[in-house]
Parts: C-alpha cells; sequence; structure tokens
C-alpha cells in the first residue's frame, strides 16, 4: 500500500476514534460542548507513578536517532522542580536534544498523575535552534493560557483501543494518541522490556506524519518511530537514576 494511502487510512481512523473519545469528559467532570476537561486539584498527587510512564526525580533518559536528516542525542530528565498549573503540581522534565554537540532542541514538560492513575500533560516549553541563530518556539503551550487545555499522555489503565488527546490548543497543539498494541517484549541495548504498549501518535497539523511510540512497565518510552512522513526514530539507550 503506497504510503500517502496509508497515511490518510492511518489519521482517518485515529481521527474518527478521536472524535468519539473527545465528547466525553474526563473523569469527574462534568460534560460539556467538545473538549474541556474541568480538573480538580484535589483528585491529584505529587509525583508520577504510572508504571508505563514513570517519572522519578533524577531520573536521565538517553535516546539515540535520527530527525531532520541528522544523528541525534536526546537528553530528558526529571528534576526536583514542580510547576503550578491551575492549581495541580506538575512535574518538571527538561528533554534537550543534539547532534555532534550543538544543540538542536530544548524543550522543558509539565506532568501530573491524578488519583486514578492518569497521567496528565499540561504543557511545555520549548526552543527549537535553527540555522542563523534563528529559535522557533512554535509549539510551546500551557493549560489555562490562550485557550489551551490538559491531555492525557498515558492513562492509568491502557488497553486496546483506547483513544485521547494529549494536548489541546487550537492550530498549535493537538497531539492525539490510540492504544493499537499490548503485550510482547522489544529488545533495547541494555535489557529486553516485556509487556510494552504500543500507540500510533497523530496531529492534524502535520497530516501527513503518523508515530509509532513503544512503552515499557517501569521505563516509559523506550522507542518513537516515524510511520509515515520524514524518517524519524529515537531508541532509549541507557537510564540513569
Amino acid at each position: 500500500m503506497p504510503r500517502r494511502m496509508l497515511a490518510a487510512l492511518m489519521a482517518a481512523a485515529i481521527a474518527g476514534t478521536i472524535t468519539m473519545w473527545a465528547a466525553w469528559p474526563a473523569a469527574g467532570s462534568p460534560r460539556r460542548a467538545g473538549y474541556e476537561p474541568v480538573l480538580n486539584p484535589a483528585d491529584f498527587v505529587r509525583g508520577v507513578t504510572n508504571p508505563y510512564f514513570p517519572l522519578p526525580v533524577g531520573r536521565t533518559l538517553i535516546y539515540r536517532g535520527v530527525k531532520d536528516g541528522k544523528s541525534q542525542v536526546d537528553r530528558v530528565h526529571v528534576t526536583s522542580r514542580i510547576k503550578v498549573i491551575e492549581g495541580i503540581p506538575a512535574v518538571t522534565v527538561t528533554d534537550v536534544a543534539k547532534h555532534n554537540g550543538r544543540l538542536l532542541e530544548k524543550t522543558t514538560d509539565w506532568y501530573a498523575q491524578d488519583r486514578q492513575g492518569n497521567v496528565w500533560y499540561l504543557g511545555e516549553n520549548t526552543a527549537a535552534y535553527l540555522p542563523g541563530g534563528k529559535v522557533d518556539r512554535s509549539g510551546s503551550w500551557q493549560a489555562g493560557v490562550r485557550d489551551a487545555e490538559p491531555g492525557i499522555v498515558m492513562k492509568a489503565h491502557p488497553q486496546v483501543p483506547a483513544a485521547y488527546r494529549q494536548e489541546y490548543q487550537p492550530g498549535n497543539a493537538e497531539d492525539t494518541a490510540w492504544i493499537v498494541d499490548r503485550g510482547g517484549s522489544f529488545k533495547l541495548p541494555f535489557t529486553v522490556a516485556h509487556d510494552v504498549l504500543t500507540s500510533l501518535e497523530f496531529t492534524r497539523l502535520e497530516p501527513a506524519v503518523i508515530d509509532k511510540k513503544i512503552y515499557a512497565p517501569g521505563l516509559g518510552i523506550v522507542v518513537e518511530r516515524a510511520m509515515t512522513g520524514p524518517r524519524e526514530v529515537a531508541t532509549l539507550v541507557s537510564v540513569r537514576g
């Protein structure tokens, strides 16, 4: 099947599933028109312990791969800093990508876990360093600012075919995910991960791109690969902390 046709079919499936899901509110929230989850800070805990998206303070994950035709090393670090967003204490995670030591992108992400175990994505501050000294900060957003809404980055009990918004700011941040497989193993450079979880991720802002992510218990994302669109891949090669 041609890649363009595959992308169109996958995008349509994800978009349709997300549309049906988005009509329903977050757990414990009143129903509203469209997507507008209502979160109660009292329903959140400090720290993120979801098995498929754990964020223990001090952990550093190193990914190696290719993006925009360049080799890339990505360093993700869970800091001890807490940022309160709409009354919710969010864990601060930094993500720094480099090519041969040259800074490509630097992002700060904020995550929080509710009492049910769902991990919510509350925003990001991102900067891509372009040729000529230019810095692209598009894609940055924060829940509660300029109509941005939080999304779920990992459900408490992810099962096929769960679908959910991961972020939402119209025209800027519209990533969605669809769980497509659970179970099996995946070989990493330093271990073999079992009972892995696979998702397809899509944004209507880039309709030709479908990403596949594999999550492992106790580790989180272990590989990310573009299924359509430009070649991109990132594999977890080491974990510290």
